[in-house]
């Protein structure tokens, strides 16, 4: 089996790897679990040196990095060094309160001691997406490796280059080769890895599909995940927003990595008083965005990842147009098998429509009309996803009750949705289960070990000896 690193701007396939094989991944595995006994003897104080130097390397290499995530996957230049930048934030982060993160917690009881402490799992299993490269990996190394942890990564098989980019960089840090180590596999051999009993925990970031199925395999065997899936993200516009400011923003929200983000507004819930000129507005910010090379600094999106991801995307919209919606925007593919697709608009988007009930993974925007605060709401957890959502209102206040009634995993008032190393970071509902980031990311893969020392207890009448 081939891996191919395809350039979707081009057509062009860069390079081809030869996939590992199961005896050839097996062997880095029990390289990986040898480590996993002598990593965590490390002391926090080496392993936050050895991230800082990491961090060091993201910033130095970020423009060779950024080219690579242009020519693999399609994200601008400019984003990708973002990109990189973000990645080395988390890893200085990490480093940074480990420690604290993991310390031991004491715990009031009727013992002589009694506290939590943070023991590393072992080898854990990332299996990963195209759309932040770098990102989402770095979101689960740098936590998994300054808690103890070694990480074998099974990246997507369409950005090979950025993977092994990735695991240059912790080499080059200092991290004992076996620490974190890239799969080069394909996805047939991710079920014989979780039955191993050397693999002790999975993440995933990717579909509703695959997380179904590594759950399931996960599951079988007992063995701790973390499911970061799908989104279908509300963007609610209440009647006193501030309108010229949540349309700038929802065409900026909207085309997050040319709409190919978990956290990209996707829903557009607008008060019917305002939703006229919303979409108007909509329109132009969209317009205005350039699209060209993503190796052009000028260029603000590119093309989606693959071509088969641009058709789909577009078999979604002429269904959801068959069934009753409204294109308001007309955008889109150029032709079939291509990856380019500009943005769009659509409204009338009712139940049992593909656009209703979907993700559209790419830049189409959804505009649904809401009565009033109570209907917003409603629309805005008429959803299988639950990732992220904001709210927009002149009143703060009003905004945060909003927030606290919208299932999802993060709600942002008056702001787009996005990630940061302090905040946690994952869903509720079919947008998966767990947590990356904060100090509640560094715990998911820890073993909770309650210790319980016990008061001297003395025998039932003893004197005391003078």
């Amino acid at each position: 089996m081939a891996i191919e690193s395809f350039n979707p701007y081009t057509g062009r396939v860069l390079r081809r790897f030869t996939a590992f094989s199961w005896a050839k991944t097996e062997r880095i595995l029990t390289q990986a679990a040898t480590a996993a006994r002598t990593w965590p003897r490390t002391s926090f104080a080496e392993r936050a040196r050895l991230m800082h130097r990491a961090a060091d390397l993201l910033r130095a290499r970020q423009d060779e990095l950024a080219r690579l995530m242009a020519l693999e996957m399609g994200k601008p230049v400019a984003d990708g060094r973002a990109e990189v930048q973000k990645c080395a934030l988390t890893c200085d982060y990490y480093a940074d309160h480990a420690e604290d993160f993991l310390r031991d917690e004491p715990i009031r009881t009727t013992a002589q001691r009694s506290f939590i402490a943070y023991e590393p799992l072992g080898v854990v299993l990332a299996v990963m997406p195209w759309n932040f490269p770098f990102w989402q990996v770095v979101r689960f190394a740098a936590p998994a490796l300054m808690a103890g942890n070694v990480g074998l990564l099974k990246h997507a098989s369409n950005v090979p280059q950025c993977a092994l980019a990735l695991e240059a960089i912790f080499h080059a840090a200092g991290f004992p080769p076996a620490t974190f180590r890239t799969l080069l596999i394909g996805s047939g051999l991710v079920e014989k890895l979780i039955a191993d009993d050397r693999v002790m925990a999975v993440t995933l970031t990717g579909s509703e599909l695959a997380g179904s199925k590594v759950a399931a395999a996960a599951g079988a065997n007992i063995k701790k995940t973390v499911l970061e899936l799908g989104g279908s993200d509300p963007f609610v516009v209440l009647a006193d927003a501030d309108l010229a400011l949540a349309a700038q923003t929802a065409a900026q929200a909207r085309m997050i990595n040319a709409g190919q983000s978990c956290i990209a507004a996707k829903r557009f819930i607008v008060h019917k008083s305002i939703i006229k000129p919303f979409i108007s507005q909509l329109k132009t910010h969209l317009l205005a965005l350039r699209t060209g090379d993503p190796l052009d600094e000028a260029t603000q999106y590119g093309p989606l990842a693959r071509p088969d991801l641009a058709d789909e995307l577009t078999q979604q919209v002429e269904d959801s147009v068959r069934a009753g919606a409204k294109v308001e925007l007309f955008g889109g593919q150029s032709k079939p098998g291509t990856a380019l697709f500009r943005p769009m608009i659509i409204s009338r988007v009712k139940p049992g429509q593909r656009a209703y009930g979907e993700e559209l993974f790419g830049p189409v925007a959804i505009v649904l009309e809401a009565r009033d605060e109570e209907h917003a709401i409603h629309l805005a957890n008429d959803s299988r996803f639950g990732l992220g959502a904001s709210v927009w209102t002149r009143d703060p206040q009003r905004g945060e009750a909003v927030a606290r009634r919208i299932e999802a995993g993060a709600v942002f008032v008056n702001s787009m949705v996005k990630s940061a190393p302090e905040m946690p970071f994952g869903g509720v509902k079919k947008s998966g289960y767990g947590r990356e980031l904060s100090y509640l990311g560094i715990r998911e893969f820890v073993n909770q070990k309650s210790i319980w020392v016990a008061r001297e207890e003395k025998p039932a009448g003893s004197k005391k000896v003078e």
